[in-house]
Order: structure tokens, then C-alpha cells, then sequence
């Protein structure tokens, strides 16, 4: 048996699976976050956005269809552990690869099955997102949390999950249409593959690139992409946006719209439990339309804060109304706090690319008439 252990002592008990063995046998504390979509698990498990988390799957059959490799949403993941009900081979699916259970072992994640994922999950909706750790001994964990407890060290702050996930140099993909720089956070390869079905070519930047590293490639645009963490824990990132935000044509998306109001002054904070899923409905406060996005993120934009910041809160959550986008009242700026390339059934999010396309278009035409 194997155990995910919290600081008060609430356990949880299910069944080892996944790279116990090669992965660092240190036993340390990382988030536990819980994911309501219904299928998808491969996407999630390679999702950087869920770098250093470890990932809860309410959906209680997991691994029913396989891996396939081409569905990967990058060619690592930072998933520190996964959580699961009931694990299957997926044998029964046509174009599996592998299993999930294969990738994992394959990918230094340990994994738990047979586990309650629901009382799991209303665990960590009534105290919100938690430290937990994942042992082969429940006693090991206890102790954990009694050294921690009582260790006066102070721990150095580790390396923000953004600069472990981000690409390590610059590439380009080639495309017919205008340049746009892509600022890596962790990016979703489906946000790139958006941009391809448009036409653009692609240049690709690690997360420390500064704004003379992108804009000496002349871009017509900008895009920020998802990934992990606390936005306020990345000020050189902050920083960037700010010297760009100006200058470009800027897409933001999750974390990338997050700087974004950091950036123009905003302020942003850490939700409750997050929103992770395929079901959360959003409504445009203009038009009155409502869509059902895609959504992993643990912290949102403080609306009053974007007060004469120049951004208007064009988005809403109508869950809980939280700010899911943004548009500048004199830039070419829009940002999304879910994933427009993310299709939970419909895909009609994917407009936002086609409206980002528009506003790089009339950049280049308003630039090339002075």
C-alpha cells in the first residue's frame, strides 16, 4: 500500500503505480490540486501548468483509452504525482501506444489508485488546495510533518516551477504569415498549434528572455502563454511584460494574463481550491454570450485592482465571478484566464485567436501607412 498524508493527518490510502522507484526517494511537500474533467487525463498529465502539483482525477475510471504520444500537450511533464480511483490498461483502445501507467513509470510520477477520489476531493473543496506528501509508509509521512513542523531552518526558496518548464533556447517555426513571439511559461502545444492554423510563424522564447531578445527578431506580435505558480513570484517576468505590453500586439492566456495585470499594476491572489476542469461556464459582459472553457489555474486577477490600469474586465465567471479576460482601452491587448485552444465538447473559445489574428493584422497595416 501507499499513502498521500496531510499536515493535520488526514490520510489517504490506495495502491502504488507509476515511478516509485527511480524517482528521488526524498519525501517532500507539494500541492494537491483536483481536476473535474470528465476524459483528457493525457493532456492533464502533460499540462507544465500542473508542474510541481500533485493531480487529482474526479472522474473515477482513468487510463481507459491508452496513451497516444501525439496527443501530448508537451514532451515532458512536471507532474509530481497523480492521483487516481480506478487505473485501467487501456487496452481496449485502436491507437493506444502505451498506457498511462506506462508514461508514468516511464516519466519519474508516482501515482496512487484505488483511492476515494470523491471524499479526496471534498477534503480539499472544504479546507481548499493543501501540502500533502506521497509515502509507501503512512508513518514516514507523520514524520515528515512533525521534522517540518519543528525545523527552525530556514528552507532556501526553490527555482519557481516556471523556469523548470519553460523551454531551455530560442526556436522558430516557419509560417506564411507575420512573425509572433511566443514568451514560454509552459506552454500547451495546442496554443502553438492554433497559431500554425493561422498562418503565423512562430519564434519560441524561454521564460528570461528580456524584451531586447524578442523584439530584435522585429515580431508582430506577442504571446503569453499558460503555465505553473504564483504569478507575484515572477517579477523578472512582470518586469518583461511591462517593457512589451506597449509595443506588440499581446495575446494573454492563464498565467500570461495574469502578468499581464501585474504588469499594468493589477494585483492578483490565490483562489480557494482553483479552477480546474472542462465545465466552467464564462460569460462575456459586453455581448452576453456564455461559453463552457477549459480551465487549470490556482489564482485569478483582483478586479478592483485593474482600476486605471487602462484594462476593462470584459470576462466573468459565472460560478463565482472571478475575472476570466481582458482588453486594453488603448492597446492591442487581449487576455483569457482559460484556455481558448482547450475544447471541452464545443470549441467555440478558439475565436479568441481568430480575434488576436485581427488585432496583429491592423497593427501591421496601421504601421505599415506612417
Amino acid at each position: 500500500m501507499a499513502y498521500l498524508v496531510f499536515e493535520d493527518g488526514t490520510t489517504f490510502e490506495g495502491e502504488a503505480f507509476g515511478d516509485w522507484l527511480k524517482s528521488t526517494p526524498t519525501v517532500a511537500e507539494h500541492e494537491v490540486v483536483f481536476n473535474t474533467s470528465m476524459s483528457g487525463y493525457q493532456e492533464m498529465v502533460t499540462d507544465l501548468s500542473y508542474a510541481g502539483q500533485i493531480l487529482v482525477l474526479t472522474q473515477p475510471q482513468i487510463g481507459n483509452y491508452g496513451w497516444h504520444h501525439e496527443e501530448n500537450e508537451a514532451n515532458k511533464t512536471r507532474l509530481q504525482g497523480l492521483i487516481v480511483r480506478e487505473l485501467s490498461e487501456g487496452e481496449g483502445s485502436l491507437h493506444a501506444e502505451g498506457s498511462l501507467e506506462d508514461y508514468c513509470s516511464r516519466h519519474s510520477v508516482r501515482g496512487l489508485k484505488g483511492v476515494d477520489t470523491r471524499a479526496l476531493t471534498r477534503y480539499l473543496r472544504n479546507f481548499g488546495t493543501l501540502p500533502g506528501v506521497m509515502v509507501e509508509t503512512r508513518d514516514v509521512g507523520m514524520v515528515f510533518w512533525a521534522d517540518y513542523r519543528d525545523s527552525n531552518q530556514i528552507k532556501e526558496k526553490a527555482e519557481h516551477w516556471v523556469y523548470r518548464s519553460t523551454v531551455k533556447e530560442v526556436y522558430e517555426i516557419p509560417g506564411p504569415g507575420p512573425l509572433l513571439a511566443v514568451l514560454d511559461f509552459g506552454a500547451k502545444r495546442n496554443i502553438i498549434r492554433h497559431l500554425q492554423q493561422r498562418g503565423f510563424g512562430i519564434m519560441v522564447f524561454p521564460a528570461k528572455s528580456t524584451p531586447e531578445d524578442i523584439l530584435r527578431h522585429h515580431p508582430s506580435g506577442l504571446v503569453l502563454s499558460n503555465g505553473p505558480g504564483d504569478p507575484e513570484e515572477l517579477p523578472e517576468c512582470v518586469s518583461s511584460v511591462r517593457s512589451l505590453y506597449d509595443k506588440l500586439p499581446v495575446l494573454g492566456i492563464c498565467l500570461g494574463h495574469q502578468l499581464l495585470a501585474l504588469a499594468a499594476g493589477g494585483e492578483t491572489y490565490k483562489l480557494l481550491y482553483g479552477h480546474r476542469g472542462g465545465n466552467h461556464p464564462v460569460i462575456d459582459s459586453r455581448s452576453g454570450k456564455a461559453t463552457m472553457t477549459s480551465q487549470n489555474h490556482g489564482f485569478a486577477v483582483r478586479e478592483a485592482s485593474l482600476e486605471g490600469t487602462g484594462f476593462e474586465v470584459t470576462l466573468r465567471n459565472l460560478n463565482d465571478g472571478t475575472v476570466e479576460g481582458m482588453e486594453h482601452e488603448s492597446y492591442p491587448i487581449l487576455s483569457v484566464q482559460f484556455h481558448p485552444e482547450g475544447a471541452p465538447g464545443p470549441e467555440e473559445n478558439a475565436e479568441i485567436f481568430d480575434r488576436f489574428k485581427e488585432l496583429v493584422e491592423r497593427s501591421i497595416k496601421r504601421k505599415g501607412r506612417t
